[in-house]
């Protein structure tokens, strides 16, 4: 009789909260009342609507139909700011094209009446023909009616977090292919043991490589935390220093905090404590990032296939979606691999979302 030989060790206690058979999902957002919002940018699934709500276990557009097929492109990102408001930032890129004309923008969309009550755009010199807009993080206790931080991941330009000014709409590029929000040209992704590159249909292959991407913030407003897709290290800044256009671009990574390794993440979500939590999506795991620095991972479990976006909910629960984003067509010869269903789960970690206002 062959022995039982040691295996890893798994842990960490998930909830399934809605399994996924149709388009690949990438957000989720959840409001201050425990409504679900998730989005579905259009990376070559069929996508009928790019941002939906979870109502009682099915898929509804939001905030409707016709306002997913005329006012959104395609919708990487979502933020309920606990204000009633569900901010959309939409890439205007579908297939990761160059923006098209006035389709790159953020939307405020009014929780209570359903409705959208602003739309920002974006000069060409704040998105770029190589821009792909990824995440965003908002504070309403700075300017007169509070500033959004917006990650550029781009895979063929140069990184920035683009800061917006939500009186008015200005809009413009920091740390601008800074090292800090560039891809790690050492770094070499590894996932499910295997290494992930673009590896196209006509057999040739090129580095997966994507700039900053993940995006968090402090409880108080302060500090943005943020790290390229294509790396294993952590950054924080002073947003304070990221507000103010009399400190040059080119000296503003003097003002850039290094954190050390956290593991490859892409989603990162930040709670009241302070405490950072980001996804390790080389292992399959979860980690949170004590303020004094200290690191603790707090699930790893072979379902964590790619974890996406993070939502801290009024539940007091990690939110997270899982979406074999490795297994993408693109990164196996034109063979997609993805099996469904992709996967909402979440966690309980008995905290709060950090606030964004006072």
């Amino acid at each position: 009789m062959q022995p039982m030989l040691p295996k890893e060790k798994y842990f960490g206690q998930f909830e399934l909260v809605h399994a996924f058979y149709g388009a690949m999902p990438t957000g989720v957002s959840v409001s201050e009342t425990g409504r679900i919002f998730v989005c579905f940018p259009k990376w070559g699934d069929d996508v009928q609507f790019t941002v939906a709500e979870i109502v009682e276990g099915e898929m509804q557009p939001y905030p409707s139909l016709e306002i997913n097929l005329v006012n959104f492109v395609s919708v990487q990102s979502i933020f309920a700011d606990g204000r009633g408001i569900l901010w959309v930032l939409d890439t205007g890129a579908p297939n990761f094209s160059e923006p098209i004309q006035g389709g790159a923008k953020l939307v405020a969309v009014d929780l209570s009446t359903n409705t959208i009550r602003r739309v920002y755009t974006f000069t060409e010199d704040v998105v770029l023909p190589t821009t792909y807009l990824n995440d965003v993080r908002l504070d309403f206790r700075v300017g007169r009616a509070g500033y959004a931080y917006i990650t550029d991941s781009s895979s063929r330009g140069p990184g920035a977090i683009i800061v917006v000014d939500l009186e008015n709409g200005n809009a413009f590029r920091r740390l601008n292919g800074a090292i800090s929000t560039s891809p790690d040209p050492y770094f070499l992704p590894k996932v499910e043991g295997e290494i992930l590159m673009n590896r196209n249909p006509d057999g040739s292959t090129s580095p997966f490589r994507l700039a900053s991407d993940s995006l968090a913030i402090s409880p108080d407003g302060k500090v943005l935390f943020y790290a390229p897709l294509t790396s294993r290290q952590l950054f924080s800044i002073s947003t304070e220093a990221l507000r103010d256009i009399r400190i040059q671009d080119m000296n503003l990574s003097q003002y850039v905090h290094y954190w050390g390794e956290k593991g490859a993440s892409d989603g990162m979500i930040t709670g009241a404590n302070g405490t950072v939590y980001a996804g390790d999506y080389e292992n399959n795991s979860i980690r949170k990032i004590l303020p004094n620095g200290a690191m603790e991972t707090i699930a790893h479990d072979p379902r964590i296939l790619w974890p996406d976006t993070f939502s801290i909910g009024p539940d007091q629960y990690l939110y997270v979606i899982v979406n074999q984003l490795h297994r993408q067509a693109r990164f196996h010869y034109g063979r997609d691999l993805r099996e469904k269903p992709y996967s909402l789960l979440r966690m309980r970690i008995d905290e709060f979302p950090a606030p964004t206002f006072s």
